[in-house]
């Protein structure tokens, strides 16, 4: 076992709900997450719950010192990790739902592209719904976002939910192939166009 593989299993032991997984995405469910990350220009890249980093690489690489590329991390261990092996990473230890408030901090207006590695299945219907909005309001309209879900769990309530709030979400989402290559099984969405929202957010609960 590696030491990403080790420490993420440490993390999910310790927190299985807010962690969501026992083992890191594999190379595979990794390209294709990042696949929209484009390899020209200055793109503003955001990651959600980047973990132990599996997306993190796949963008550093297809970025190549271009554009800025926030991490959001909610798990501390995991985002001091991150900031050592990327230092050029912009790293903050916050909740998805804060990412207009962290991209407006740092004086970027949307993010023309989005990818998640949240635990969506571990949230709540509300919870699912205050961070689509958070990204609807944060991605430009021509932007993307990806995220994916494991097949095992495709007929529970938590991912039956998701696929449908995407669709509220967002004027197009496409199902890509399942990726047998990782632990466990998963498919990928590919959302863009997201619908207007209201002209501010209401406010979080304390």
């Amino acid at each position: 076992m590696t030491d990403d593989a080790m420490r993420f299993f440490r993390e999910f032991a310790r927190a299985p709900l807010s962690v969501g997984a026992i083992a890191p995405s594999s190379a595979v469910l990794a390209r294709q997450i990042c696949a929209t990350v484009p390899e020209g220009g200055d793109p503003v890249v955001v990651e959600l719950g980047p973990g132990t980093g599996a997306f993190t690489d796949v963008i550093q690489r297809r970025l190549g010192g271009r554009g800025h590329h926030l991490a959001v991390e909610l798990n501390p261990v995991f985002a001091a990790r991150l900031a050592d092996r990327y230092p050029g990473l912009d790293v903050a230890v916050s909740d998805a739902a804060h990412l207009g408030d962290l991209l407006a901090e740092r004086g970027r207006g949307q993010a023309d592209v989005i990818v998640s590695g949240l635990p969506w299945a571990a949230f709540s219907a509300r919870r699912q719904g205050s961070v689509l909005d958070a990204v609807r309001w944060a991605l430009a309209p021509t932007g993307a976002f990806t995220t994916f879900a494991y097949i095992h769990a495709l007929w529970a309530p938590p991912a039956r939910r998701l696929r449908s709030a995407l669709g509220t979400a967002f004027e197009e989402v496409v199902v890509g192939r399942t990726v047998w290559r990782n632990l466990p099984p998963a498919l990928v969405y590919h959302a863009r166009r997201p619908r207007t929202l209201p002209a501010a957010l209401p406010a979080l609960p304390a």
